[in-house]
């Protein structure tokens, strides 16, 4: 670990030494490529430092423990001074191992988060909007923007499906671990005679993929125009803006409607699909991995239940890590921090376990 350590540091070195070429600054892509990777690499290197000046502490006051006459107050200042750095140096080592686990590429990306009504008809389409509140809520806290794609609503103000955008930096790191099935444990409205409706939502989430990640032959695309539409003719752009596009060779659709601009909503639509065939290529070269790690927040399977919403008990439960809040108001007003927090360290925790195997 000291040797890759030492490694980035001169890394380190090297890259701030090329940032005071005065050349540098006419090439943006180049510059904005070194400041990107400075800022993965910085916390590493001021860890590390921290953990030598640690090790230097450990030599000086043993250093001082050795020589003879020294007076009794000395000597336990020196101690305790060695006794301090010891524990500075363990603590250090341990956060060095955690900054040195493999990093999620897609971390820093914008995300398109997908909900859908699952089990439950109305009730679930209510709840997708629920949960479209509570991301969208929690994205403003962060002072990421937040954009609607594509939205089938219902009657009732619920969403068939709704998908959206989330730009900010960092924003996938956080959303990543919302995909799977969230249910919903509730007495609906429309209940008279007060009954608990168990309904399902899926959430998908996918990285914001660039056009230089993957490209899209144009001829393997169909593009189709027409009206959109809304709850109860409300909304209803009358002109032929609206956009579907399938991909032939996959047979992926993507609509999106929610500009009255034919162009723009072509350029939202062609976001989502990138993305959702990144995410598919990504998904096959996984599952082609023996023995890939099935951690303790999940796989990350449209099809696993993570969460449940208990609302007569105002209970959240998550089922991969185990761990249930009595908060249910708070967190679906946008304060799932706790719960995102919490399941990043499980992961960290599994990987630094893999690591040792």
């Amino acid at each position: 670990m000291l040797d890759k350590l030492k490694r980035i540091e001169e890394k380190f070195e090297q890259l701030n030494a090329r940032l005071c070429d005065p050349d540098l600054v006419a090439d943006m892509e180049l510059y904005t490529g070194i400041m990107r990777e400075l800022k993965q690499i910085t916390p590493v290197v001021e860890k590390y430092r921290e953990y030598k000046d640690a090790e230097k502490r450990i030599e000086e006051a043993k250093l001082l423990l050795s020589e003879n006459g020294l007076d009794r107050d000395f000597r336990e200042m020196a101690q305790e001074e060695l006794d301090a750095a010891r524990e500075l140096t363990e603590k250090t080592q341990e956060e060095l191992k955690i900054l040195l686990l493999p990093r999620d590429e897609n971390d820093d990306k914008n995300v398109i988060v997908e909900i859908r009504g699952g089990a439950g008809g109305e009730e679930a389409a209510l709840f997708a909007g629920v949960l479209y509140r509570m991301y969208s809520m929690y994205a403003e806290t962060k002072g990421w923007k937040s954009e609607i794609l594509y939205a089938n609503e219902t009657e009732l103000g619920g969403f068939k499906e709704i998908s959206f955008m989330i730009e900010g930096e960092g924003a996938y790191s956080r959303f990543k671990f919302e995909i799977g099935v969230h249910r919903v444990q509730r007495v609906p409205e429309t209940e008279s005679q007060g009954r608990i409706h168990t309904s399902t939502v899926t959430v998908a989430v996918l990285p914001e993929a660039q056009e230089v990640e993957f490209e899209i032959n144009p001829a393997d695309l169909k593009i189709d125009t027409y009206c959109s539409s809304g709850a109860g003719g409300q909304k209803v752009n009358k002109t032929s803006s609206a956009i579907r596009i399938t991909h032939l060779p996959t047979g992926v659709v993507v609509e999106c409607q929610d500009e009255r601009s034919q162009y723009k909503n072509k350029d939202k639509a062609m976001k989502v699909l990138r993305s959702r065939l990144l995410e598919a290529e990504r998904e096959k070269q996984n599952s082609a991995i023996a023995g890939e790690r099935r951690s303790q927040v999940g796989t990350g399977d449209r099809s696993e239940r993570i969460r449940t919403y208990n609302y007569p008990q105002g209970r959240v439960s998550d089922h991969r890590i185990g761990l249930t809040l009595y908060r249910i108001e708070s967190i679906l007003n946008g304060d799932i921090d706790e719960l995102i927090d919490a399941l990043i360290t499980a992961d960290t925790a599994e990987k630094l376990k893999e690591q040792e195997i």
